[in-house]
């Protein structure tokens, strides 16, 4: 799962994980992590998703980050947006663009994740991670999640809470990504730091031919 995967699936539009609507359990559940009003949103692996326009409607910033530039590139030209680009003040292959969106402010990261620092992404008060896990062979999982949470770890308030979206299945019906991921699974990368508790498991189907049945979790966690 090296980033030329995902460029040449942007490259050919092979992208059947972007929706088109927003996610409903986006909607149904965000209220359960309690961020302020004007707080800060983290979407890792954001792509071009509509969810962060939803997000900026109810008032939250939001930061995220994208391997593939043409994702990042996409989003704000489809929501009319002319964004800034600033480069890294480090490190010049990195670079963010930044945009206003129902008065708020959207700044997308191009970069691999593991790159950035805390102070790249700044005070976040949550995480939305809807595609990110799930995107990630099980090889890379554990480093993911140990580096979300050094970026998003508040000295005076602990880790900020999550609110995570995993997919359920008999992986030996189809190859990932998405990849399936169980509740051992999710306790094994956030369990040591974060109270999990599912908050919703709803059946959903991925591929085309044919569709495979599977059930979408939603889990809330929050600093012990």
């Amino acid at each position: 799962m090296n980033p030329e995967f995902w460029q040449t699936r942007w490259q050919e539009k092979r992208i059947g994980f972007n929706q088109s609507v927003v996610n409903p359990l986006l909607m149904k559940h965000m209220s359960y992590l309690n961020v302020p009003a004007g707080g800060c949103i983290f979407v890792p692996l954001c792509g071009k998703s509509i969810d962060m326009v939803w997000l900026a409607a109810q008032g939250y910033d939001v930061v995220g980050v994208e391997l593939v530039e043409t994702a990042v590139q996409e989003f704000f030209a489809e929501q009319d947006i002319v964004p800034t680009m600033h480069e890294h003040t480090t490190i010049p292959t990195l670079k963010y663009y930044r945009g206003q969106l129902s008065g708020q402010t959207i700044t997308l990261w191009v970069a691999n994740i593991f790159a950035l620092t805390p102070k790249d992404i700044g005070p976040v008060d949550a995480v939305y991670d809807k595609a990110a896990l799930i995107a990630l062979p099980a090889d890379m999982r554990a480093k993911y999640s140990e580096h979300v949470l050094q970026l998003i770890n508040n000295a005076d308030q602990g880790y900020a809470p999550q609110l995570l979206i995993t997919l359920n299945y008999d992986q030996s019906k189809r190859n990932g990504p998405p990849f399936s991921i169980d509740d051992e699974q999710v306790q094994q990368y956030y369990g040591q730091h974060y109270q999990i508790s599912e908050l919703a498991g709803e059946p959903t189907s991925i591929g085309s031919t044919p569709k495979l049945t599977v059930t979408e979790h939603v889990w809330q966690l929050n600093n012990k």
